[in-house]
This record gives C-alpha cells, sequence and structure tokens, in this order.
C-alpha cells in the first residue's frame, strides 16, 4: 500500500499527487540480506531506502536499514535494495524514495545527520510503503552431472544460520523423511556457495532432487531432523511452504570442462566448472596442443580435485602468458592415485587426460593479458578498502571509486588508490581512502598501470594522460562490490592534563558510544583498558566528541577510541557490567572499529617515539590517522583470553557473538 508518513513519525493520510515520487513494497519473503521494492518514481533520481518499523516510533535516522543503489529520475521495477545488516526476524518494513540532494550518488541521509538526501515529500509528508517481510532463506541448484555420491547446491542463503538437506522427489508424495538422500555441515547465517552435499543414498540414475533450507531450531549446529521426527530443525517457509528448488543429478562416467573467454594479468585461468567423474586436475595447455606439442603446451595445473563437480577452479600457470593468447583447459586423471600431477614427469605413462569420442575432454577460449581484479561484498571501517585480489600484468595500482563513476566523473570518483604494486598476484590489498567514508555505497575497484614508471599513480592529477586504467573486452578491469560502513572514529594526536580526550569525529549509523581504551586492548585487556566512555550518542555523524576520563591519565602513551552499539536500546552504556553481553563494539572485516591516537600529558617527560613502548609495556599502535579494524591478521599471540598477549580481535569475538545474538533475542 501507499501512504504518507511525517518527516517527523507521525503518520498523515494524504493522496500523493502525480508529480511526486510514488513507491509500491509488497508483503514478501527474504533470505536475510536483501529486500525487493516492487515500483519506484524518482522525479529527479535519487534512492529508495529500507526503514524498520521503529520509523513510527520517530526513529527517523535509526530505523534506516538499507539503500538502493542510485537511480536514474524515473520508474524502476524490482528495485533489489541490500541491507546493511542481514535481518534474523520478521517485521514490519517500510520503503521511502530519496532525493541526491547533493547530487554525490552516495545515500548520506544518516551520516548527514539528515542533512543530505532527505525524503521526497507530498503533503508536508515523506512518501512511503509498508509491508511485512519474513525473514527465511532461499536456495538454488542446476542440473548437474554427479558421481552419484555428492552434488554442489549453487547458493543457499539463510536468514539464522541452518543446513541445506537434499530430499528426492518423493518428498512431494508426503515420504518427509524416507526422501532424505543427505545434508550439509552446519551453515551460518548469510549466503553460501557451490556447497558440496554428500548423500547417504547414493544416486544411481538420472533422478530429480530437491535441496531444501533446514532451520537449526535447537541451536546445536548439528542436524537432528530425522531423528527428532521433525520437533526439530524443520524447513525454513516462506508463503506456506518449504523453500526448496529442484534439479535433475544424472549419474556420468564421462568428464567435462567449461571455460570462458577472459582478462586475466598472466598468471592465472579461472575454468568455469570440471567434472571429475574419477578426480583429477585441471591442467591448462596453450593452442600448441592441437599441434601435437603435448607436453610443451602445458601452462599450469590445479592442485588435486575430488570426484565430483568444480566450479571457478583457479589454476596457477607455471610462467606468465605475456600475450593474449588460445588457452585449452583440460581434464586429467589421477591414474597413479598419490593426488600429484606427474603426466609430464612420466612422459604420460601417468595423470593422462579424460577421454570422450575419442578424443581428450577440452574446452578452449582466448584468454586476453591485462589483468583481472575480485571484490566481493564486506563491512569497512570507512578508512581503508580491502580488495580481495588483484592480478596485473605490468605492476601499477589498484584504484577505489565510488558511485560517481557511474555518472561519468571519472577522475572525482577516485576516492583512494593502493601503493605501487608489481606485476604478479596480490592478495588482500588494503587501500587507505582519502577521506573517511561514512556511508555505505557500492565500491568499484579499478586496476591502473605505472604509464610513466614511476611507481606514483599520478591518474588524477595528470588529468589522465599518465597511468590510465588495464583495459580487456574494450572496457576498464574492474570489479564492483558492495560496501558497508556502519561506523567510523577518527582522532587525532593530543595533549592535555590527562582528565579528557577529544574524538575528531564519530559517524554511528545506529547510534551508540564511543569508548577510550588505552593500549593495553592489544594485549587482550578488553575491559581493564576500558579509561572512559562518551555519553549516548544518536545515529549519525558527531564532531569534536569530549570523553571525560573515569581516571586521570599519568603517563603519555597511545589511547584507542573504538566505537560502541547501543545493543539493549537503553541509551547507557552497560559493556563493562554486562560482562560484553550488552553494547559491544561496532565491527568490520572481523575486527572492532577504532582508531588511535597519541596523548601526551603536560608537564610530563614521555618518550614516544614509535619504535619505543610505553611505560606501561606494550607497543604504540602505527598510523594515528587511520582508523583500524583490528583483524586477526594484526595479531601474532596466539594465546587464549585468559593469557596476556591476546589480540583485541580474537578477545572480542566471544563478546560480539554473544553482544549480537542478545540484540537477535
Amino acid at each position: 500500500m501507499v501512504l504518507v508518513v511525517a518527516v517527523g513519525g507521525i503518520p498523515t493520510a494524504v493522496t500523493a499527487q502525480e508529480e511526486t515520487a510514488t513507491v509500491s513494497f509488497e508483503d514478501q519473503t527474504t533470505a536475510g540480506t536483501t529486500v525487493t521494492v516492487d515500483s519506484v518514481t524518482l522525479p529527479e533520481g535519487g534512492f529508495v531506502t529500507i526503514h524498520d518499523a521503529s520509523l513510527s516510533d520517530g526513529h527517523v535516522l535509526g530505523s534506516v536499514v538499507g539503500s538502493s543503489t542510485y537511480l536514474e529520475a524515473g520508474t524502476h521495477e524490482n528495485v533489489t535494495v541490500r541491507l546493511d545488516e542481514p535481518i534474523g526476524e520478521s517485521g514490519t518494513f517500510v520503503a521511502m524514495p530519496h532525493k541526491d540532494t547533493d547530487g554525490d550518488r552516495v545515500y548520506s541521509f544518516v551520516a548527514g545527520n539528515g542533512e543530505a538526501d532527505g525524503p521526497y515529500t507530498a503533503d508536508g509528508g515523506a512518501v512511503v510503503a509498508e509491508a511485512m517481510v519474513n525473514a527465511s532463506a532461499s536456495v538454488s541448484m542446476s542440473d548437474q552431472p554427479t558421481t552419484g555420491d555428492t552434488v554442489v547446491v549453487d547458493r543457499v542463503e539463510l536468514s539464522q544460520g541452518g543446513f541445506v538437506t537434499i530430499h528426492d522427489a518423493t518428498v512431494t508424495d508426503g515420504e518427509v523423511f524416507e526422501s532424505i538422500r543427505g545434508t550439509s555441515a552446519y551453515l551460518p547465517a548469510g549466503v553460501h556457495e557451490n556447497v558440496r552435499v554428500e548423500l547417504d543414498t547414493p544416486v544411481t540414475e538420472n533422478t530429480t532432487l530437491v535441496p531444501m533450507a533446514h532451520r537449526d531450531t535447537d541451536g546445536d549446529e548439528t542436524y537432528t531432523f530425522p531423528e527428532s521426527e521433525g520437533e526439530n530443525d524443520g524447513p525454513y517457509t516462506a508463503d506456506g511452504s518449504a523453500v526448496v528448488d529442484t534439479a535433475m543429478a544424472m549419474p556420468s562416467d564421462t568428464a567435462n570442462i567449461e571455460y570462458s573467454e577472459q582478462a586475466t594479468g598472466g598468471y592465472s585461468i579461472v575454468v568455469d566448472s570440471a567434472y571429475l567423474p574419477e578426480g583429477g586436475f585441471v591442467t591448462v595447455h596453450d593452442g600448441t596442443v592441437t599441434e601435437g606439442e603435448v607436453f610443451e603446451s602445458i601452462r599450469g595445473t590445479s592442485a588435486y580435485l575430488e570426484p565430483g563437480l568444480h566450479r571457478d577452479v583457479r589454476v596457477t600457470l607455471d610462467a606468465p602468458l605475456n600475450e593474449t593468447t588460445t588457452v585449452v583447459p583440460m581434464a586429467h586423471k589421477d591414474t597413479d592415485g598419490d593426488e600429484t600431477y606427474t603426466f609430464p614427469e612420466s612422459e604420460g605413462e601417468n595423470d593422462g587426460p579424460y577421454t570422450a569420442d575419442g578424443g581428450a575432454v577440452i574446452d578452449s577460449g582466448n584468454a586476453t593479458v591485462s589483468a583481472s581484479v575480485s571484490y566481493s561484498p564486506k563491512a569497512s571501517n570507512g578508512m581503508t578498502v580491502t580488495v580481495d585480489r588483484v592480478e596485473l600484468s605490468e605492476g601499477g595500482f589498484v584504484v577505489i571509486h565510488d558511485p560517481a563513476l557511474s555518472g561519468g566523473a571519472v577522475f572525482d570518483s577516485v576516492i583512494g588508490a593502493s601503493e605501487y604494486l608489481s606485476a604478479g598476484v596480490h592478495e588482500d590489498v588494503t587501500v587507505t581512502l582519502d577521506e573517511p567514508m561514512r556511508s555505505s555505497q557500492v565500491l568499484t575497484p579499478m586496476a591502473h598501470k605505472d604509464t610513466d614508471g614511476d611507481e606514483m599513480y599520478t591518474f588524477d592529477e595528470s588529468e589522465g594522460e599518465a597511468d590510465g586504467p588495464y583495459v580487456a573486452n574494450g572496457g576498464a578491469v574492474v570489479d564492483t562490490g558492495d560496501t558497508t560502513v556502519n561506523a567510523v572514529v577518527t582522532a587525532a594526536d593530543q595533549s592535555g592534563d590527562g582528565t579528557t580526550v577529544m574524538v575528531d569525529s564519530v559517524t554511528l549509523h545506529d547510534g551508540g558510544f564511543v569508548t577510550i581504551h588505552d593500549a593495553t586492548v592489544t594485549d587482550g585487556e578488553v575491559f581493564e583498558s576500558i579509561r572512559g566512555t562518551s555519553t549516548y550518542l544518536g545515529p549519525g555523524t558527531h564532531e569534536n566528541v569530549e570523553i571525560t576520563l573515569d581516571t586521570t591519565l599519568e603517563a603519555s602513551g597511545t589511547l584507542v577510541p573504538m566505537a560502541h552499539r547501543d545493543t539493549n536500546g537503553n541509551e547507557a552504556y552497560d559493556f563493562l557490567t554486562s560482562d560484553g553481553a550488552d553494547d559491544g563494539p561496532y565491527v568490520a572485516s572481523g575486527g572492532a572499529v577504532v582508531d588511535t591516537a597519541d596523548y601526551t600529558v603536560e608537564g610530563m617527560e614521555t618518550e614516544m617515539d614509535s619504535d619505543e613502548e610505553m611505560d606501561s609495556g606494550t607497543e604504540t599502535m602505527a598510523d594515528d590517522q587511520t582508523t583500524e579494524a583490528m583483524g586477526d591478521s594484526e595479531m601474532t599471540d596466539e594465546s587464549n583470553t585468559d593469557v596476556p598477549g591476546f589480540g583485541i580481535a580474537v578477545a572480542l569475538v566471544a563478546l560480539v557473538a554473544a553482544a549480537l545474538l542478545a540484540r537477535r533475542r
């Protein structure tokens, strides 16, 4: 239904005019990460934003749970909106068209404290539509060959965690338990791709299978649906029916390879799929294999692959390709059973190719030597972005563009560039952004060359004359991904009498607090390191937040401002009193969202050299200007939480999990 609600949250019944924005949002089921808006009309372009039911209580900023990408002026149908955080509970949600008042194609309503990108209105109220959203699951599986022992489910999304169970078609005849052929391991809430399921009862003939999403109702992460006679771990449902898909499983002794033409930095090739009925390898040959160069044509081989279907098989090449060429992926057996590829060394005696119709099982296509970039959806601390994988044929950079790129702002859309990357493969490339990014948005990492050879990124200042992008198939080499930003903290080095600390700015999309920890937090002193906490801060951005410390600092050192949630909604900081069950930190990429700042107590002799330790015996944390999500990779101590030296990211995992569980409940 379509209605209008006053911007302050007070409902007002009015009829929207033809020239205003409109939105249609029907009741639906979601697997947790997205919702679909049936139709939205934006006269001047903008966004459609999803609010939760707290909007009706006046929580205009705090009710925002997700927003679409920028939408051009006009009418858009079936708009998928990715939520900032997955929803695990059903409820009423509100779709609201918003403007792009600052013209940057980034939804900044919350981070801008409501002063930017406000809602479209009619007769004094925001135009909205509400719908009941059922938190459930989704599952998809394609027809496939099988050894009979395993099948692969393409994609499973679960709002609360659980399993995917393979039933045969007798489930449609009421054989609920008897139809079960196999079940996956426990899958946490979220998206899972290419889930391999071992079958308890092998498939021996072409069979219709029914993958079904099941809950973990008893929370033990063990599938007990049959043993409990359906009391536990029942299926997810949507519109009164179990969430399922259907696919044909076809037992086959014939191998198969599928390859699509692609751009590469020359160091690897990705094969779309490989079906190896007896296990084996995927070997990439170049085109000379068709001229009889059987061994000389080998460019690289995969690791051993167990029997069955495999998707997105990356083959690292023995030597880089230096020019665009035809590649021939070939399915090879493991004839000697040692799970090691010895075809060339044995001069073809071992590990020969699978054959069909008198020839080797192959596919072929061009590999364009340029670059490749992989970037998956992730959370960011607002100060850095991590690109999963970059492969460059000649060295260069990976550059982060924001959504302004889609509007033609080639230079102005650049928000950060990596350090120089040599030719080769680079994984988990962290890019420091030029300015804090305070709103969730779709980012576009782009591979750039170092055309002037100075190992400095100068594409912008040279107005495109130097360091232009790698290209393939007529376009720049890029990837795109949703990047969620729920909190950002920035603090500068400062001095004072040790009684207060100033945090330059903090953005909290759900409201909360800024807590000052000392550097012992990096040694696992999660609670003992707390020196003071701000008053409650509502959703939005807060500047120059002054925090009075519980005890005066007696020595200069490094402080760690950390963004904390208000998980129980009482606007009081209960992290300490609840032993971490309430008001845990905001997290990004598995670590707490923090910044670091050196604090000098005035009038005291200090040694703040970055290579020296603080008086407390802990090392100062590097780079006071960079907000860090302190992940496991930064911590080398492997002791448990009861032993000094335990890293902050690991120490907070249980606390964060407890806080999030309490929040869901």
